[in-house]
């Protein structure tokens, strides 16, 4: 229990850090998300000196999405039969080993793309394991009336270390000439982020839960129990349409593959402008999870999504054509203002409507959706850069988001008339 008052009004707005167990996970998340968005534009940058080529930096995102694309079921239903604290201490120690790896390839064969996307795989198959566990966690680290705010913190922490992350790792980079300290930092991090993982207990469940849980360990594996999280996404037609229209959209309206090209062949800058440019969306996301904070979605919650990831296009195609810095900057930061909108509805949606004892399992397939809209979205930005140019395979994917907001809006009335995103309304009726 917390050593201070949590019921201190002065408290109220930031009383999940009242909680050992939240601090001590908020911390370790926060130095992950740091490590893995540093070395990110390390990578990225590394890759597009060897090779010169659009395509080389679209398969660095599809190396990282190959994994857990295979992987997701197994992943999932792993979350929910094993000890989670261990399994995400596995994840971080995992990390800071790719990170070790990258480190040793910048020192001996530091020409060797094919090496780097070995790793990458690597990294993948990690990343399989930790999005659903460090999700599925969070929910017994505080008490339940302390849901909300340590959900909203933690939104909040993630996005200041994919703001930083990026332009350290861009300053890094600039200053000692090559991704050696980028690496090198990402190994100390990932160590520390270990450490504070195994400071964490959980707390109990209620008896009830707890029940629950245990029933759902002891259940032999199936293949129906395996596909327990698509099936439970599939009927829930209002989480399918939300993940699905996310997906989808930034699948198609996603540039962050693109933006060494941009900031090498378009706007003239170096890796402390690549820093920026990737650190730019996280700014507005921050901003805007501030915003909401104080301003909740209280009604037409569905709308605003579409809205939102409307908005996500226009800016998308604002920044393909822009040759300014700061434009550029301005458009990106307003895409990630956009983005944070969505992802708030969609997180609400699955936390709050997945029961405890499958909730790894709908974690693992929500992760797959943002896989296929992330990793797999930066191979379909490379891929169609090295067919039309760069500046068209933007311009498109944001013409593309556009079609998908419509089509979505005619697929998912449900969505569409979303009003109130609130327990009695998402839990499984």
């Amino acid at each position: 229990m917390p050593a201070t008052n949590s019921e201190d009004p002065r408290l109220a707005g930031r009383v999940a850090f009242t909680y050992p167990n939240f601090v001590s996970y908020t911390f370790a998340r926060f130095f992950i998300v740091l490590a893995l968005e540093m070395q990110s534009v390390a990578v990225g940058w590394q890759v597009y000196e060897i090779t010169k080529s659009p395509l080389d930096l679209g398969y660095v995102g599809l190396a990282q999405f190959a994994p857990p694309f295979i992987l997701f079921l197994f992943a999932g239903h792993a979350v929910d039969r094993f000890d989670r604290r261990k399994l995400l201490m596995g994840c971080y120690a995992g990390y800071g080993m790719c990170s070790a790896l990258l480190l040793a390839i910048s020192w001996q064969a530091p020409r060797s793309v094919h090496l780097i996307y070995i790793v990458l795989v690597l990294l993948g198959v990690v990343r399989s394991f930790s999005f659903p566990v460090s999700r599925a966690i969070l929910p017994h680290l505080v008490p339940e009336e302390h849901f909300l705010n340590a959900v909203a913190w933690n939104s909040s922490t993630f996005q200041i270390a994919t703001i930083a992350g990026p332009a350290v790792g861009g300053i890094a980079y600039a200053l000692f000439h090559g991704p050696d300290a980028v690496y090198a930092i990402a190994v100390t991090v990932s160590i520390i982020s270990v450490a504070l993982t195994l400071r964490i207990r959980l707390i109990p469940e209620s008896p009830e839960k707890s029940l629950a849980a245990s029933t759902a360990r002891k259940e032999p594996i199936s293949v129906r129990t395996v596909l327990a999280g698509f099936h439970f996404i599939w009927v829930k037609k209002l989480i399918l349409g939300s993940i699905s229209l996310d997906m989808f959209a930034v699948l198609l309206g996603g540039a962050v593959a693109l933006l060494p090209i941009y900031a090498r062949e378009i706007l003239h800058t170096g890796p402390w402008g690549l820093g920026l440019l990737r650190s730019a969306p996280g700014v507005g996301a921050a901003l805007t999870a501030i915003v909401v904070a104080h301003y909740p979605i209280r009604r037409r919650a569905g709308l605003a999504m579409l809205l939102a990831v409307a908005g996500f296009g226009i800016f998308t195609i604002v920044f393909g054509l822009s040759h300014s810095i700061i434009l550029s900057l301005i458009a990106l930061f307003l895409t990630g203002a956009a983005d944070m909108v969505s992802v708030i509805i969609r997180a609400t949606l699955v936390q709050v409507a997945t029961p405890d004892s499958m909730r790894g399992r709908v974690n693992a397939v929500d992760m797959l959706f943002i896989g296929v809209s992330n990793e797999l979205g930066e191979f379909e930005s490379g891929l169609t850069a090295h067919w039309f140019g760069t500046v068209p395979a933007v311009v498109i994917g944001g013409v593309g988001t556009l079609v998908v907001i419509a089509t979505w809006a005619w697929l998912f009335p449900e969505l569409r008339k979303a009003d109130q995103l609130t327990a009695a309304e998402l839990m499984p009726k």
